[in-house]
């Protein structure tokens, strides 16, 4: 049976059973987003061929894929089957550190993706290894860290925690105001 390993945004790989040698036949690969089947590509594949990779797949597509084995020997019937390409784990592309004052900044990150379940911040002085973590809601795009330092550097961390498991991270400085002179 045809099926499909390996699947990410962009590509998969398909497998089969061996149906035909090099000297028996060929195969024709048909495959095409189901939304959209008149973007239909074609691909000829050699008889000694059990598996493939496509790529440059559009993300979150469903496709629909035919085995057609191109027998001189034997009749073979059509093997498909439907694969949807999963979403588009993009890591944030931008963290903005605004309205800081002597104990606080707000942290803003774009973009917000559905794929995403959670954000978590991760802060802490710099030099120095005492970061604190936030867990913000994957819906979120901003977050107030309080309770911080007067004129201290820190190094602020946003890590998309994807709903797939897989996390990407994007760093930036922050700088708290100095304290009110006492």
């Amino acid at each position: 049976r045809l099926h499909a390993t390996d699947v990410t945004s962009s590509s998969f790989r398909l497998a089969w059973p061996k149906l035909l040698s090099q000297e028996t036949g060929y195969y024709s690969l048909e495959y095409a987003p189901r939304a959209q089947p008149a973007r239909k590509r074609t691909l000829q594949v050699s008889g000694d061929q059990t598996s493939l990779v496509l790529s440059d797949l559009a993300p979150e597509t469903t496709y629909e894929v035919a085995l057609i084995p191109e027998s001189n020997v034997h009749y073979f019937p059509t093997q498909s089957t439907r694969v949807t390409t999963l979403a588009e784990e993009i890591s944030p592309v931008q963290v903005l550190i605004s309205e800081s004052g002597p104990h606080s900044f707000q942290v803003s990150w774009a973009p917000v993706l559905d794929s995403v379940a959670t954000y978590q911040v991760l802060y802490g002085p710099l030099p120095g290894n005492s970061a604190k973590v936030l867990e913000v809601d994957g819906r979120q795009n901003s977050t107030v860290v309080e309770h911080l330092a007067p004129n201290t550097t820190y190094l602020v961390t946003v890590t998309a925690v994807y709903r797939s498991g897989k996390e990407k991270s994007l760093s930036a400085k922050a700088c708290t105001q100095k304290g009110e002179q006492g």
